[in-house]
């Protein structure tokens, strides 16, 4: 049922007079802001860690499941390609230790005699004075 404009006018007429109580206004304000606190405490606190983290996995789609599966299937084939495998060391069998000193022959010198290093012959043998 549809009212009349009549009815409108009436009922406007009648709320035009209603006010709120004194104070009504500042006590919505102030529970108002009491429980923005309250909501910001709750989800800074470990009951708000562990709703956002379960908010986050319900949130997930199968595909973004099948993503996150790759990259842990990759992650734990490039940690076992890259940790270094146990290496099993074989024990060489003790051998005695021998002291003795081998002479190994003196250098020659038959090259440095050959070489004419004279004053004369500077410059000969393809060398560029400067």
């Amino acid at each position: 049922m549809k009212p009349s404009v009549e009815q409108l006018e009436n009922l406007l007429a009648l709320r035009r007079d209603d006010r709120p109580e004194e104070g009504y206004w500042q006590d919505f304000l102030c529970e108002f802001h009491h429980r923005q606190r309250e909501r910001v405490v709750v989800q800074s606190g470990f009951k708000g860690f562990c709703g956002k983290v379960s908010a986050w996995i319900s949130d997930l789609g199968p595909s973004k499941w099948a993503y996150g599966a790759g990259l842990a299937y990759a992650t734990a084939t490039v940690v076992f390609f890259l940790l270094p495998k146990g290496v099993e060391l074989e024990n060489a069998p003790a051998l005695p230790v021998k002291y003795q000193v081998i002479p190994t022959p003196a250098p020659t010198v038959e090259q440095l005699d050959q070489l004419d290093l004279s004053p004369s012959t500077q410059g000969s043998a393809g060398e560029q004075v400067f």
